[in-house]
């Protein structure tokens, strides 16, 4: 049996981590200040830290994905240039057009990419798929977006129900 091609809209899922990622946003904001540096034993240790990573992997997947080369110097997404929950909002939400595009251009899932990342050290070659690029990308924020939940969770902020079929299912109740 051949295995059959699947086409897979990786923008349409991107619009639902949006969607999701505006409702954390709101979270974390109604939140108080302190709540959004505060040291927490898991994860990337604070909500500020775990959302600059998702960001800054966004920005960084879009590069692999236009073929671009990038250090972690270039990164627009640090704590030295984006300390505030605002700064970052206003920082992630212009780099959406450029994330969705780069999604949505995604004509074969499967076309090769190759990269030498400086990340590690010593550098490292990776070898893998625009798909996977793209799962990475998407995967990575549900992933993170967990860890912050359980940090918001933890202050006793009732942070819950940022499930796919919740937000992009439609449902309508049925009369009995």
């Amino acid at each position: 049996m051949v295995p059959q091609s699947v086409d897979i809209d990786f923008a349409h899922f991107f619009d639902y981590l949006v969607q999701a990622r505006h409702r954390l946003l709101e979270w974390i904001a109604e939140a108080p200040e302190d709540l959004y540096t505060r040291p927490f034993a898991f994860g990337l240790g604070s909500i500020r830290a775990t959302l600059l990573h998702v960001a800054e992997m966004e920005w960084a997947y879009v590069h692999r994905l236009k073929g671009r080369d990038w250090r972690k110097e270039d990164s627009p997404f640090t704590v030295q240039r984006l300390p505030t929950l605002p700064l970052l909002t206003t920082a992630w939400d212009a780099q959406r057009p450029e994330t969705r595009r780069a999604l949505a251009e995604i004509d074969d899932p499967s076309r090769s990419v190759e990269y030498v990342s400086h990340n590690f050290t010593p550098p490292q070659r990776t070898q893998t798929t625009a798909g996977g690029i793209a799962g990475q990308l998407l995967f990575n924020e549900v992933h993170h977006r967990a860890q912050v939940m359980t940090m918001l969770r933890l202050a006793g902020i009732a942070a819950q129900d940022l499930d796919y079929s919740r937000l992009v299912w439609t449902r309508t109740p049925v009369e009995a």
